[in-house]
């Protein structure tokens, strides 16, 4: 796990070499296959929205994915998994919080 104060960890979608990520919509994609884990667990229809512990979301104009400290404490499986993607795919992985609309 990462030393993190914060309640959030972002996935850049930068390499650590500081090469743009691909494809351009990765961040939904993957916000969209974790949006099955939120307050509350899956309800008819929440396919349709993102979870608020796993949102796509943009830092200085580069596509992230931001992930809360909840969903880890819901599904730890489901946190790794998002880390891990990260992780296998040499992005960046910080606490810079994301501009406002995303």
């Amino acid at each position: 796990m990462l030393a993190n104060p914060a309640k959030t960890v972002v996935i850049l979608g930068l390499t650590k070499q500081g090469k743009t990520f691909r494809p351009s919509d990765w961040a939904e994609r993957l916000a969209g296959v974790m949006s099955q884990f939120r307050p509350g667990g899956t309800q008819p229809g929440s396919h349709l929205g993102y979870s608020p512990w796993c949102t796509p979301g943009a830092v200085e104009g580069v596509s992230c994915v931001v992930l809360h400290q909840d969903l880890r404490d819901h599904d730890v499986m489901a946190w790794d998994f998002c880390i891990n993607f990260g992780r296998d795919n040499d992005l960046q992985l910080t606490d810079r919080r994301p501009e406002s609309g995303g």
